[in-house]
């Protein structure tokens, strides 16, 4: 416990505690964000104004992204284990007949589409695994009540136990949902619309029904969603007609006529949780302003029709942590920074539109309207190309940027250009382990390389900067035998089994693909070519001003060894 006077020592702004990084809010959005910036050594807190992470089973989805994302914070194979794998969606016509799928299989991002998951379990391991960073501290009970924004850092102001606390820091990411109070105080504006439909959420628990997949009951007289989760759990999501009081639907004999309806068994089930939602479709006006960055809910709202929401925030976190680190540990200059907004809002939006779409298809307004709309989709689903684009979730806009911090180059024809999330293949190892693509890629920048690329002139592109970066070389699939690398090199060998690496290098044209941090690709070179690579070098000479230079005082202190000020602040986890 800390005495007086070093509480009082705290409170001045000059012994404040210093931190690269600070996050507000321990929703999926900063934990994911904090989990990550652990592994790339940034010394953060986060911080969060409830006694614990919160124990609601709020999002019920989580996509083949997201799990990727889980995937570089090293806590995957934990979360999976508490996850059903790869569910889809039957849609029920107004008179309770089936009359459309859609059950996507495929896994091009290293896994299954879609996923149920309960949101407290996930919460709970992210928090969990922070004890594994010595340089990130998590606070409970901590709430931000002001900040100011110097220029060359940020002063925040958190209240706990009656007492006001200040910690500095050199980026601020607000992660405090849908009323951030960081984006009220920056007067943004989430632009957009709310939804005049409310909608009734019920969770239970003790399902004994087998079956895996939502079934969406696109009723006029009341549209209908049953989810199932793991470990028994179900949820029903019900929309309430405008005459329908809050307090009239909660009644709990209402609610179970309304189960009954739709699955007797289901009828008697304990129910864990009801609540009435209102759903938005917003989008901040800006997402960074000066040292202050908003992500998750503070961000966007998403409508729950494509179960995005909390995935659209995993994506920011994503996005956001490698940026921060190669800033912070002085790698690249503060204007990748700018590319996050860039990036994100545009995939962002493009998912609320989405949800929108999915959204009027649930939601007829009358009996004419579902048999227009239900008997057009029985029609077109009657020519492949239009069922398989349904059935395996293509509608679903692709991971990839408009602009931003990436090269197109002459790569624009490529089956994954610059700009685009790569998929993730299984691949060989040359003493026959199979493994996932990314754990074979680490956590910085990676250079691909078919047979006769070059080592060294490739690799000058990251070695000017500093940024760490791996090769890894490309075995032809048609190869017996895969040769280990050198003794004492990073290098990796690989052989992709299916070749989707090869073929989407051959699409490109090139011999060398670069890859992001965040297994976006950043682009394309081919041997011989010095121009394919003139755009890439040109991303980073951009950046360059900051470069190698000496970094402030406050940067070295964030970057570097973790020394709070104050003992009760140094405290890892409270």
């Amino acid at each position: 416990m800390s005495s007086p006077a070093s509480r009082a020592a705290a409170s001045q702004p000059g012994n404040a505690p210093h931190y690269a990084v600070v996050i507000v809010g321990a929703g999926p959005t900063g934990l994911t964000l904090a989990n990550l910036l652990g592994t790339y050594g940034v010394r953060t807190l986060l911080v969060e104004r409830g006694s614990d992470v919160v124990d609601e089973p709020r999002a019920v989805s989580i996509d083949d992204e997201s799990l990727r994302t889980l995937q570089a914070a090293g806590v995957v194979e934990s979360v999976l284990e508490q996850v059903v794998r790869g569910y889809g969606t039957w849609y029920y016509s107004w008179r309770g007949k089936e009359f459309a799928r859609v059950e996507p299989n495929a896994s091009e991002y290293g896994f299954p589409k879609r996923n149920a998951f309960r949101q407290q379990v996930l919460v709970a391991q992210l928090r969990d695994n922070l004890k594994r960073f010595e340089h990130v501290a998590l606070k409970f009970d901590h709430e931000s009540v002001a900040f100011t924004d110097y220029g060359d850092g940020v002063r925040l102001q958190l209240s706990h136990a009656g007492e006001i606390k200040q910690v500095r820091c050199d980026w601020l990411v607000a992660c405090d949902g849908g009323r951030s109070g960081i984006r009220e105080q920056l007067g943004i504006v989430l632009a957009g619309k709310t939804y005049g439909k409310r909608w009734l959420i019920v969770d239970l628990t003790g399902r004994t029904s087998p079956f895996r997949h939502t079934r969406t009951f696109c009723d006029p007289a009341r549209p209908a969603i049953r989810l199932p989760g793991p470990h028994g759990t179900l949820r029903y999501e019900f929309m309430l007609h405008d005459h329908e009081s809050a307090e009239d639907v909660l009644d709990e004999a209402r609610i179970r006529q309304w189960i009954r309806a739709r699955d007797p068994a289901d009828a008697a089930l304990p129910i864990a949780r009801k609540v009435v939602y209102t759903f938005h479709a917003r989008v901040a006006e800006r997402w960074r302003t000066g040292r202050v960055f908003l992500a998750g809910d503070a961000a966007h709202l998403t409508p729950p029709f494509a179960g995005q929401g909390m995935n659209s925030g995993v994506r920011d976190a994503a996005n956001l942590s490698w940026k921060l680190a190669a800033v912070v540990h002085g790698r690249l200059g503060e204007p990748l920074l700018d590319s996050y907004e860039e990036e994100r809002r545009p995939h962002a939006w493009a998912l609320i539109r989405m949800a929108m779409r999915i959204g009027r298809f649930m939601q007829p307004t009358s009996v004419a309207s579902a048999i227009l709309m239900q008997a057009t989709l029985r029609l077109v689903s009657t020519y492949r190309p239009v069922r398989d684009y349904i059935l395996h979730l293509r509608f679903k806009p692709k991971p990839r940027f408009l602009s931003g911090f990436f090269s197109a180059g002459n790569a624009r024809r490529a089956s994954a250009p610059g700009g685009q999330l790569l998929p993730q293949p299984w691949v060989e190892l040359y003493h026959g382990e199979r493994i996932r693509l990314d754990e074979v890629l680490g956590s910085g920048f990676a250079m691909l390389m078919l047979p006769g690329a070059s080592l060294t002139g490739f690799g000058q592109l990251f070695e000017r900067t500093g940024v760490p970066y791996r090769r890894v070389r490309i075995v032809p699939r048609i190869d017996d035998f895969i040769e280990p690398p050198e003794p004492g090199c990073n290098d990796a060998v690989i052989r992709d089994d299916a070749g989707i690496l090869e073929d989407i290098m051959r699409s490109a044209g090139a011999d060398v693909m670069f890859v992001r941090p965040d297994r976006y690709v950043l682009g394309y070179a081919k041997e011989g070519d010095p121009a394919s690579i003139a755009a890439l070098a040109q991303l980073f000479a951009r950046l360059a001003c900051a470069t190698g230079q000496t970094r402030s005082a406050v940067s070295q202190e964030a970057a570097g060894t973790v020394v709070p000020a104050d003992e009760e602040m140094a405290e890892k986890i409270d």
